[in-house]
């Protein structure tokens, strides 16, 4: 959640915890109340799904790393040194077990793997003179398949982390017009109650700096001191 929208969707709880502590009776305004109960319960809805998406996305990536080490460490190892060997039979087979991915990237790993993977399935034969084992060929292909696996979770991760930033920011543009709806109402039934008014422009104010104390609001018609907080946009 960028900080603009967490800013407004705080001060989206803020203002509900208010209204709990000073109910209204104007149909109006419990309309507003309603609407913006169910614009938080859906920023809820969405922020968890955003955590589950990053969650997710950094899940991958972990495993993904976990199972490149392990790749490179034995199967990859084996097949290029049986490679090197067949090579002396067939020359052919010394290019194709030579591990060189263009770049570091988890996909440039991923399509080199596979190739040699699928190169000694087929030249399989010539492969077990050498000491091709077939356990490893085996292991080698399932581990790309759990990569394969791993891949996926990383992109349906980061399509739900994506997905729910993007509602989030809608969310948080819905709860503050919710909150400006409100604004009037307040005011009016506050203007001779300085506390109430008060505590309303804070729970109402999008904070402009997470750090410092809220300011005491100004007088109607004056100037909030500049930097701390401003009115829901």
């Amino acid at each position: 959640m960028n900080a603009e929208a967490r800013r407004r969707i705080e001060m989206g709880a803020r203002v509900l915890k208010f209204n709990g502590a000073h109910p209204d009776t104007d149909a109006g305004y419990a309309v507003t109340t309603a609407r913006l109960e169910e614009l938080m319960r859906q920023a809820d809805v969405a922020a968890a799904a955003q955590r589950d998406g990053l969650t997710e996305v950094r899940a991958a990536s972990a495993r993904k790393e976990s199972l490149r080490r392990t790749i490179l460490g034995v199967p990859v190892a084996h097949l290029a040194e049986v490679g090197r060997a067949a090579a002396r039979e067939d020359h052919e087979l010394g290019t194709a077990f030579r591990f060189k991915p263009g770049n570091k990237s988890f996909q440039a790993f991923r399509v080199a793997a596979r190739g040699m993977q699928l190169e000694a399935e087929t030249r399989k034969e010539v492969l077990a003179k050498h000491g091709l084992s077939e356990s490893v060929l085996v292991q080698l292909g399932r581990m790309l398949d759990e990569f394969d696996a791993a891949v996926a979770l990383g992109i349906e991760g980061r399509t739900k982390h994506m997905g729910a930033t993007a509602q989030l920011r809608l969310l948080a543009v819905e709860v503050a017009r919710a909150v400006r709806v409100m604004d009037a109402r307040n005011r009016q039934r506050f203007e001779e109650d300085g506390q109430a008014l008060g505590s309303w422009l804070s729970a109402s104010a999008v904070l402009g700096t997470p750090r410092g104390p809220v300011p005491i609001p100004a007088p109607e018609g004056g100037t909030p001191p500049e930097g701390e907080v401003r009115p829901a946009a």
